[in-house]
Formats: C-alpha cells, structure tokens, sequence
C-alpha cells in the first residue's frame, strides 16, 4: 500500500506532524497531580490512589533508590502483573534517572537469568510468589536487591538479607528527588525485551521522547473524542508490554483519567468490572472483545484501542 493511500484512510481530525515537547512522562505525571490531584489515578480492587498519592509515592520510591546509590542509567527491572506497585516503581525508576527494564512474570528461570544478565540491572521488583524463581538464579546475575509485592496476605517466603517489601522500601525514601538532568531524545527510559520468537529475546532501548512521542501519536488519534479527568480506562493487557505501557498507562495519565487495573482477563471479573465501573476505554486485544461480545446481556459501552 501507498504511503498516499495509507494516509487517505486516517479519520480527517488526525495531523499527520505533531511537536514533540522536550519532556518526560514523568514531568507529565506531576503535571496531573497539580491539576487532578484529588481524583483517582489508580483502582485495584478495594484500593484507590489519587494523583497526588501517586506522585508522591513516586517520589518515595525515586528517594529510596536514589538513598541505594542508584544512578542516572542504571537499570532496574519490574517483574509484576498490573498493580498500582507496578506504576508507582515505573514512573519511580524514571524519576531517580534509572532505565526500566520490563521482564515477563511468566519468564522461567533460564529466561529470567539471561533478561537480567543481558540488562545488567542490580534491583528488581518482583511479584512475592515468583521470588523462588529468582532465588534459583540470583547467583547467576548481578542483582543486589529485591523489593516484593504481594497481594493480600504477607509472602511466606523468607527474604534474603537486604531484601524488602514494597511497603518497607518505601518508608525508606524521605520523597526528595535529586535532580536528574535527562535528554529525552537521547536518554534511555526503557528496555523493552521482544518476545524472542525467532532467537533470544533483545532489549530494545526506548529513550524518553520514544515513550512521551508514542503517547502523544495515541493522543492525536483520539483527539477530540476525551475530556482531560473525565475518562476510565480499563488495563488488564500487562504492562510489561509496549501496548499496555502506552495505551493503558501512560495514555491514562496524560490524560489524567481513572485507571482500573486488573492482573488478568478472567470473563467473569472483567464483565463485573465493567458493569460496575462502566469504563469509557478498554485498550485490549481481539480475543477479549470477542469473548465479551458473545456473553449475553448488556455490558456497557467503552472506547477500544
């Protein structure tokens, strides 16, 4: 197809060259909550975080790595499903100048120990019932620290020395970030591992203006068709991947909307999560729409990406 014709077939409202401005997600993010601060930002379940707790949890987590030693380009890699702790280390590593590096939580352990060799990174957030898995291969790697998630009742599980919960590592950071001075068009903000379907899984080095220019591009599509604080998004696709990252993270709170997390796509929770919070945005895949087009009954009407 012609670059022309490809073109012809955008809906009119659609520029096709849009300023990048010289800034970071993260600068976007503080930009909310000075605007939106009281509004929720995250839901999880029961759990409700506004924009001005969730900036400011930020923050802790950015002090917390920054009090470790932590520098601009050091790698740190999340291993969640979606949660708001997944949000909060994000936007944290970031804050502190680190890279992120994104990891599967369904990656084994020989995939495990090549991603975080491969990255180089020293610190992992990791969900509590997969830190076996890394106990196997921490040997291997260069990791010095694990922070864990956990959902509900405390992790069983004995963590090694150094290692903390999430809560703990926290409480550690006093939330005054020192400054960190970041190019975004040359700075790197994300390792993001492709599936590895034709070889070993590659770190594709995304830099700030790769990640704020995707959630401007998504911006411009729906140009006209959102209110700043006035939206829901519904994130169940993981946001370890690209997609997920842009359209159910960053794309939310650009635009300063609720979002509503969920680990996974269970039919049943998700058709209750709809009907009771009747999001207006469901970035998704074509296996989920159908699964919930063919449940009879009326579920709700959103916007899909």
């Amino acid at each position: 197809m012609s670059e022309k014709r490809a073109l012809s077939l955008y809906p009119e409202h659609v520029s096709f060259h849009i300023e990048i401005p010289n800034k970071t997600v993260c600068e976007v993010l503080h930009e909310r909550a000075a605007e939106f601060g009281a509004q929720p930002a995250l839901t999880f379940y029961s759990q409700t975080i506004t924009y001005a707790e969730l900036a400011a949890a930020v923050n802790r987590f950015a002090s917390s790595l920054q009090a470790l030693g932590v520098q601009k380009g050091d790698r740190v890699a999340i291993m969640l499903p979606n949660c708001p702790q997944y949000v909060i280390a994000y936007y944290g590593i970031l804050q502190a100048g680190a890279i992120v590096t994104q990891v599967s939580p369904m990656l084994v352990e020989r995939e495990l120990s090549y991603l975080l060799n491969d990255s180089g990174a020293e610190i992992i957030v990791i969900y509590a019932p997969l830190y076996p898995r890394l106990a196997a291969v921490r040997e291997e790697t260069a990791v010095k620290r694990a922070v864990t998630v956990q959902f509900g009742a405390p992790a069983s599980v004995p963590l090694a020395e150094g290692d903390v919960t999430f809560e703990q590592f926290l409480a550690q950071g006093d939330g005054q970030v020192r400054p960190v001075p970041i190019e975004p068009a040359h700075d790197i903000a994300v390792l993001q591992y492709t599936g590895g379907t034709t070889g070993r899984s590659k770190g594709a080095m995304l830099t700030h203006r790769n990640i704020f220019a995707n959630v401007l591009q998504c911006a411009e599509f729906f140009k006209g068709m959102f209110e700043f604080g006035k939206y829901w998004y519904l994130t169940i696709i993981p946001l370890f991947h690209v997609f997920a990252m842009t359209s159910g993270m960053n794309l939310a709170i650009y635009q300063g909307a609720e979002n509503i997390l969920l680990p996974r796509f269970e039919l049943k929770e998700v058709l209750e999560t709809i009907h009771d919070k009747q999001p207006t945005v469901f970035p998704g895949v074509p296996t989920m729409y159908v699964a919930i087009t063919n449940t009879p009954g009326k579920t709700g009407h959103f916007m899909v990406q």
